[in-house]
């Protein structure tokens, strides 16, 4: 799988860093060729010498060496490799990569590179908690910046949590998948995503609270299994990934016009707040109040994207998952809107007020199937998409 590819691989500064020797060993076991870049805290914890060893090529640590420079050396290193890896992935380093900071040779080819970065974060359980880390990750995931882990673990201080480094053999996994071997290859996935927006008039619009965070979090992980993703998004409050079509639209109508224009798929998952009604009479301008009193407004039904989709004779993808977020007797309506719009799986969540789910950035769901319901924990909306993911793979075959 990795015979010949060269990976670029910066090792930052933590205790994580002697992971990153087995890392070494296992990609050059695989045929590949690793150039190391140390940092310099991460030449605290591995030397330059056992990773020169390791790797059978020199170690670069240094932005300004006069030789590598005079032939514009980080250019060259950032653009030579076919994916750089950065593990372990501080704070640190993340917040540089966040920030668009560049200065130290890691950062600098980090900024530099024209080619997919993959990075494996490490640290303290309340460093990766923080609410800084938190946003630099969504950023870095928004950029298109593929991530293998943290796993839940034993931490070198004591604690337990989350931060702990991906093993080596994970993240050889990971840089197998996102050098294009990844499970959903040659696969073609239609994701919704977002609220629609009905207009009243030109400045007023019927809407949701959907933030578009959970569907832009399923895109990027089935991007990064290697599917083709098609992006339908409403006008969310959070951007599109990198590496996916997106398709941009507002109203529901429009959305069904997008998704009957994406077809074929192999799977369509229906991520989309889909308003359920539309005003008939929307007004060319601005309502004003007046003497008259409360303007009259009709409504019509929007049509149903997730039934049209699951109900279809022919050309129906292979599997087709919606959504349901419900505020009460939350499994029970699922199930019965499993059955009734003719879908393979529901991911059911709770989104009363008091769960902060809607518009948050975490997610309690329940997969329900025809084999029964399959209840997750409450966790991040990336780890909801990744497991998601995973699932729809195996499904696909």
């Amino acid at each position: 799988m990795l015979q010949g590819k060269s990976i670029l691989l910066i090792i930052g500064g933590g205790i994580a860093a002697f992971k990153s020797l087995d890392l070494i060993r296992r990609l050059r076991e695989r045929g590949a060729r690793v150039t190391p870049v140390l940092t310099g805290a991460g030449a605290e914890f591995v030397t330059p010498l056992s990773v020169s060893a390791l790797a059978g090529e020199k170690v670069h640590q240094e932005l300004f060496d006069l030789t590598a420079e005079a032939e514009m050396g980080h250019i060259e290193l950032s653009r030579a490799a076919d994916l750089v890896v950065v593990a372990p992935a501080t704070a640190d380093l993340m917040g540089k990569m966040a920030g668009g900071l560049a200065n130290d040779l890691a950062s600098t080819l980090l900024m530099a590179t024209d080619k997919r970065v993959l990075i494996a974060p490490a640290m303290n359980v309340r460093m990766w908690d923080h609410p800084a880390t938190r946003r630099n990750a969504d950023t870095l995931r928004g950029d298109g910046i593929l991530f293998v882990g943290p796993n839940d673990g034993d931490m070198a201080c004591g604690e337990y949590g989350p931060g702990r480094m991906a093993e080596p053999l994970e993240i050889v996994a990971a840089i197998g998948t996102a050098l294009g071997d990844g499970p959903l290859k040659g696969r073609h996935v239609l994701v919704t995503s977002g609220p629609t927006h009905e207009p009243i008039d030109p400045v007023r619009y019927i809407a949701n609270r959907s933030s578009g965070a959970q569907g832009a979090a399923i895109a990027a992980a089935l991007r990064d299994l290697g599917a083709r993703v098609t992006f339908v998004t409403g006008p969310a409050s959070v951007p599109a990934p990198a590496g996916v079509e997106v398709v941009a639209v507002e109203t529901a109508r429009q959305m069904l016009e997008a998704v009957e224009a994406a077809d074929p798929a192999d799977a369509a998952i229906f991520a989309a707040a889909v308003a359920d009604w539309h005003v008939t009479e929307a007004r060319d301008q601005k309502i004003k109040k007046d003497a008259r009193g409360l303007p009259t407004l009709g409504f019509a039904e929007n049509p149903d994207i997730l039934a049209t989709v699951s109900q279809r004779e022919t050309g129906r993808p292979g599997l087709v998952v919606g959504f349901a977020a419900e505020t009460e007797n939350v499994i029970e309506h699922a199930t019965a809107k499993r059955e009734r719009k003719g879908c393979d799986w529901i991911l059911a969540n709770d989104v009363s007020p008091e769960t902060g789910i809607m518009g948050g950035t975490e997610n309690k769901v329940h997969l329900v199937t025809a084999e029964g319901v399959e209840d997750w924990p409450r966790m991040d909306k990336h780890a909801v998409a990744a497991r998601l993911a995973e699932k729809i793979a195996e499904a696909l075959g």
